[in-house]
């Protein structure tokens, strides 16, 4: 064998022997997902693994006194999983003997379980239509840093009311609540949806603003401001994330018995940091 011989072989073999160590390096640790903004994936529920939430990641939101939460239950009919998608439902109560309520709610949360401070995330959804529903997607602080409610501040990544073709995303405050500022900068927006459609509802934190975002693309913006009442930004602190299917109350007005069940339907839950 000649000298050029052993060398082209040896170099052959070098090849071979750095392309199985690299391919083996790769086989050991698989890098999280990482999406086209640079976006990567640190939570994620799919629904598709199990026919009942999983209790390590979701609470069912129990009954409380805000018009949000008057109907809240954890009867088996107002929340379900099954073929890949959470089901949160608004109904009729069908035994008003042993809860008096004329409706029942299903509703969602991470509390305590999952919170995050700055990221994306986004939920991919579908809503149901009747009078008087009101489904929301929306975030609270894991923790009073700041004192008792709204003083820790308040997410409405999504919110729609009956038969609207529209959405809501809002910011509450003691800022925008008390001080009753909410024009400097502007708390709230609406954007225009096809509400019965799979649609995709999101927020990208910074430490300077909040970017609400609809199928991927920016709807709202709420900044950090310098030179104003500190109350303005205290999204500066984890917070977790809530989905529930709401019925009735002083904003969206009363409920159609009729038009009942009606559902928000979850295909999917996603955080990036």
């Amino acid at each position: 064998m000649t000298t050029a011989h052993k060398y082209t072989l040896r170099t052959i073999g070098l090849c071979l022997w750095a392309f199985s160590i690299l391919s083996g390096c790769s086989s050991l640790k698989t890098p999280a997902p990482t999406n086209a903004d640079g976006w990567q994936l640190i939570w994620e529920e799919s629904f598709d693994k199990k026919d009942f939430l999983d209790p390590a990641k979701w609470n069912i939101i129990e009954r409380g006194t805000p018009d949000w939460s008057n109907y809240m239950s954890d009867h088996q009919d107002v929340y379900q999983v099954k073929n890949g998608k959470l089901y949160l439902r608004g109904i009729v109560n069908p035994d008003r003997s042993k809860d008096t309520v004329p409706f029942l709610t299903g509703g969602v949360s991470t509390q305590g379980k999952f919170a995050f401070q700055y990221g994306k995330i986004e939920v991919r959804a579908k809503l149901e239509s009747a009078q008087g529903a009101w489904p929301a997607i929306w975030m609270l602080a894991d923790q009073p840093k700041y004192g008792k409610y709204p003083r820790n501040g308040e997410i409405d990544i999504m919110e729609r009311l009956s038969f609207e073709n529209k959405i809501y995303q809002t910011i509450h405050s003691y800022y925008t609540l008390e001080l009753r500022q909410n024009s400097v900068p502007p708390h709230s927006s609406t954007t225009a949806v096809q509400p019965e459609k799979y649609n995709i509802y999101g927020l990208e934190w910074f430490p300077d603003k909040l970017v609400f975002t609809l199928n991927g693309k920016e709807t709202f913006t709420y900044p950090k401001l310098e030179g104003v009442d500190a109350t303005q930004w205290p999204f500066d602190q984890p917070f977790y994330f809530m989905l529930d299917m709401q019925l009735g109350g002083a904003w969206v007005g009363a409920v159609s018995a009729e038009d009942l069940p009606v559902q928000m339907i979850i295909d999917w839950v996603k955080v990036y940091q």
